[in-house]
């Protein structure tokens, strides 16, 4: 069965948009996957390695505000670990792979350092804390925004940075 997408978000269609020097965009753990990763396309669709990476050259180029929050670390490691697990062994436990062959775990943390050093070159960080009210926050919105819990910490991010911004412009404008 497909997915029945309920989008609450300005949502723009790649191949067609092209990127302007004003806009932000907070950048999905996927996209630096599927952009930083050498490995991605052993498990990625064609247009996860050629659409998202050129939309992100693109934005790049005309120097659009790009984003990652430090949570998509934790994703990008988890993905790049378990595509390089697969690779070598599809039967393996995860925390058998992590242990018991250094060389692979040694593998692994170079790939996710070469990744994380394309993203921290390309885009800024956006900060989150993550205390009782945003979690709190988080878990409000998980009942109403089908997120997984790393995506709900990410939106909070997300959100505080353009009241942030939002603040700027009106301090700005009353300059």
């Amino acid at each position: 069965m497909s997915v029945n997408y309920i989008v609450q978000a300005e949502v723009v269609d790649i191949c067609s948009d092209t990127p302007k020097q004003d806009d932000l965009f907070l950048v999905d753990s996927n996209v630096w996957y599927w952009y930083s990763y050498t490995n991605a396309s052993r498990s990625a669709l064609a247009y996860q390695i050629t659409d998202y990476p050129s939309y992100l050259a693109q934005a790049i180029s005309t120097e659009s505000l790009l984003l990652y929050c430090g949570l998509s670390l934790a994703e990008l490691a988890h993905q790049i670990e378990q595509t390089e697990r697969v690779i070598f062994s599809p039967t393996l436990k995860p925390k058998e792979y992590r242990h018991n062959y250094p060389v692979e775990r040694t593998k692994v943390v170079t790939e996710v350092e070469t990744a994380w050093s394309q993203v921290i070159s390309i885009a800024a960080c956006t900060e989150i804390i993550v205390d009782e009210t945003t979690t709190n926050t988080s878990r409000r919105r998980f009942q109403t925004h089908p997120l997984d819990g790393y995506d709900l910490l990410i939106l909070e991010a997300m959100v505080d940075t353009l009241r942030s911004k939002d603040t700027e412009i009106l301090q700005t404008e009353l300059v």
